[in-house]
C-alpha cells in the first residue's frame, strides 16, 4: 500500500477518533451544564409498559415528575437499572431537569459519565494511533 493511500486511510480515522472525542465531551458537558443549573425535583419511578414476547432481561423505567411551571413530564430513565440501584416501581429519585427542556434530565448520584469518558479515551486512542500511523508513513515514503 502506498503512501498517500496510508495517509488517506489515516486521516480517515483520525476524523473519526475526533469525532468520537467531541461527542464525549458534548455528553460531559451536557450533563454538567444540567447538573449547575438545572432545577431539581422528585420524580416517581414507573415501570415501562410491557413489551409483548419480546421483552429486553431490564428494560429502564420511566421517570415521572412536576416542572416548576406544573407540567407534568415523563421520560425514560438515561441509567439502566443495576442490582445495587433497582429504580423500582413506585420508588422516587432525585433528578435534575433542564429548565428549557425538560426531557433533559440528570439523576442525582447515578450521573453514568462512563459512556462519554469511554467515547473520549476511545477517540483519543484512535487519534494517536492515526497519527503515528501518518509519521511513520512519511518516514518511510
Amino acid at each position: 500500500m502506498g503512501t498517500g493511500a496510508v495517509a488517506v486511510l489515516a486521516g480517515i480515522a483520525a476524523f473519526g477518533g475526533l469525532l468520537g472525542m467531541l461527542a464525549g465531551v458534548h455528553g460531559l458537558r451536557q450533563v454538567r451544564r444540567v447538573q449547575r443549573t438545572g432545577a431539581c425535583v422528585t420524580a416517581l419511578v414507573k415501570r415501562p409498559p410491557g413489551r409483548g414476547a419480546v421483552e429486553p432481561p431490564r428494560p429502564r423505567p420511566l421517570l415521572q415528575f412536576v416542572t416548576e411551571e406544573g407540567r407534568v413530564v415523563e421520560v425514560v430513565c438515561p441509567v439502566p437499572p443495576t442490582a445495587r440501584h433497582r429504580l423500582d416501581d413506585g420508588d422516587r429519585v432525585l433528578l435534575r431537569h433542564d429548565p428549557e427542556d425538560p426531557r433533559s434530565v440528570v439523576v442525582q448520584g447515578r450521573e453514568g459519565l462512563g459512556l462519554e469518558r469511554a467515547f473520549i479515551a476511545g477517540g483519543a486512542v484512535v487519534l494517536l494511533l492515526s497519527l503515528t500511523l501518518v509519521a511513520v508513513a512519511a518516514t518511510r515514503g
